[in-house]
């Protein structure tokens, strides 16, 4: 077709308004013609228009069946890959050229709906560059997780990518993770008009801290696993020796309160909070039997924790610490091991579940 050649001449002297022009004319006079629709994904690729001409080659490739045109079809695909990788790459090492952008951070993906997850999927695969199933499983329906370790100017480069496309990703440095000052409560002094508590700072030091209800923004919820070692051996197997397993024996309470202004955390935990003291000295008991005890201290726990949400209104509550914790614990360890819990759990077996939780709630404190 002449005119073909006509186009082709016209974008190869950059001459796109007649381009357009002429594009349009044989569309509408051709509407199925192969040679039309793949040089309308060409122009579109020349005044930079690459998503636009993604989908015109791509739809060549379903229903073309000239060689010539699937061919060039696919090359200018890769053409458009090509782009698009080096403009990655090119912003990456501009933002890694800033000294603040060479800091070490974490890059987090939020939940995704199930009829958002397949277009997530395809745009989490072609910016990432990797395969579907890959960034399928990469993808949760409940609860955030870590998608990336780098220096934060590389991953906000990825994470303005995704949320372009509708994927809800924020990114955060570790550097402020280590920031945020976490109390960890003794006990109430009093709670009117003022929260009083007796607490101990990252350095082990108690003190006082007076703060109004009216400062806590959020709170965080968690259960920690406490671990026992159990004894794995099935009498019916005589040549089967006898293994230890661990096993889960407990679940240790915590609860953050989020105080942004501070840019404090005041924690509490039922493994280490002393009821005998202060404000809820009252709700302790004299039955001192073990079961007994385990279900007073849950009792006091339980009681301890109204007494603070009816204090609170209706505050934020964060819960999903649990998908988070048990992807970060399996994929994340040698991370972990750099954070610092600020949790004070007497344990038989040390996890990396504290620190886990750690920075699931600061994660929170810096997101929102």
């Amino acid at each position: 077709m002449k005119e073909i050649k006509e186009v082709a001449t016209l974008l190869k002297i950059k001459n796109y308004q007649q381009a357009a022009k002429l594009l349009k004319k044989l569309q509408k006079e051709y509407p199925q013609n192969l040679w039309v629709q793949l040089y309308i994904g060409r122009w579109y690729e020349e005044i930079d228009k690459l998503e636009s001409a993604e989908k015109f080659y791509r739809k060549l490739l379903k229903g073309a069946t000239n060689p010539q045109v699937v061919l060039e079809a696919r090359q200018g695909l890769q053409r458009i890959e090509n782009i698009e990788k080096n403009r990655q790459q090119q912003a990456v090492a501009a933002a890694k050229s800033h000294p603040e952008n060479i800091e070490p951070g974490l890059l987090i993906i939020e939940p995704v709906s199930k009829e958002n997850k397949q277009e997530a999927v395809k745009n989490l695969a072609k910016i990432m560059k990797i395969d579907p199933y890959s960034a399928r499983m990469q993808l949760q329906n409940r609860g955030w997780r870590i998608y990336r370790l780098g220096t934060i100017g590389e991953l906000k480069v990825y994470g303005e990518e995704m949320l372009k496309t509708g994927i809800p990703v924020f990114w955060a440095k570790i550097s402020d993770i280590e920031k945020i000052n976490i109390f960890r409560v003794q006990y109430f002094q009093s709670i009117s008009p003022q929260a009083n508590i007796v607490c101990l700072n990252e350095q082990d030091q108690m003190g006082n801290l007076i703060f109004d209800w009216s400062e806590v923004a959020r709170k965080v919820e968690g259960l920690l696993p406490i671990f026992m070692n159990a004894m794995d051996y099935d009498p019916r197997r005589r040549s089967q020796k006898i293994r230890h397993k661990r096993m889960t024996q407990d679940y240790a309470n915590i609860l953050d309160l989020h105080l942004p202004h501070r840019r404090s955390v005041i924690r509490f935990c039922d493994q280490n909070y002393i009821y005998q003291k202060g404000i809820t000295s009252n709700i302790q008991t004299q039955d001192q039997s073990l079961l007994k005890l385990q279900t007073t201290n849950r009792s006091k726990w339980n009681k301890l924790v109204n007494m603070i949400e009816q204090k609170l209104g209706k505050v934020q509550t964060w819960s999903d610490f649990t998908p988070f914790g048990e992807v970060t614990c399996r994929d994340y360890t040698q991370l972990l091991s750099r954070i610092k819990s600020h949790i004070d759990i007497s344990r038989k077996i040390e996890t990396i579940w504290d620190p886990a939780f750690q920075l699931y709630s600061s994660l929170v404190f810096l997101k929102t």
